[in-house]
């Protein structure tokens, strides 16, 4: 389904935050498949560093 809206801060990141989100599924899938708690670290950490882009992104918005 496709935005129904975006912001000039918004746009250069979203593609950005769509790679990260299918990253974290890629590392979830693999701590399912192999048990390696790596995967869970690294997922989260991605989720953290999307978390705070968007809310970096919200305080820009802000601005404008």
């Amino acid at each position: 389904m496709p935005r129904e809206w975006n912001t000039p801060v918004r746009e250069p990141w979203n593609a950005v935050i769509h790679q990260l989100l299918q990253a974290v599924d890629h590392h979830n899938h693999l701590l399912l498949t192999t048990g390696d708690r790596w995967h869970a670290d690294k997922a989260e950490q991605l989720r953290q560093y999307v978390r705070e882009l968007k809310s970096w992104i919200h305080q820009q918005e802000g601005r404008t």
